[in-house]
């Protein structure tokens, strides 16, 4: 399953990882969407981008989605492990201003 969601505790809150393997793009929209539309009650959204070889235009939206998502519950996204080319595509569009991007 190329996204991947789970429940896990971190730092004394609950946290939904969404993983994402191979590459995040288009096709992946409504599958990513599904992994965390209903969930409530976590304090924090990671989306672990270690498996992540490539994000495209649409992947960045999707991420604003959650984002937006997130806010409305009061939680915050955080994208982690990030290899080198999902990293330089979230510099380059500025995304370390939006979201805290951790090793």
């Amino acid at each position: 399953m190329p996204v991947r969601a789970s429940r896990e505790n971190e730092d004394g809150g609950e946290s939904l990882v969404l993983r994402i393997r191979d590459h995040l793009d288009a096709s992946l929209h409504k599958a990513f969407r599904e992994a965390y539309e209903g969930v409530e009650d976590v304090r924090r959204f990671i989306v672990d981008l270690r498996d992540t070889e490539h994000l495209d235009s649409s992947a960045l939206g999707m991420l604003l989605l959650l984002r937006e998502f997130a806010k409305d519950q009061g939680s915050e996204v955080v994208i982690r492990r990030c290899r080198y080319g999902a990293s330089r595509t979230l510099q380059r569009v500025h995304f370390h201003r939006l979201f805290r991007i951790e090793e």
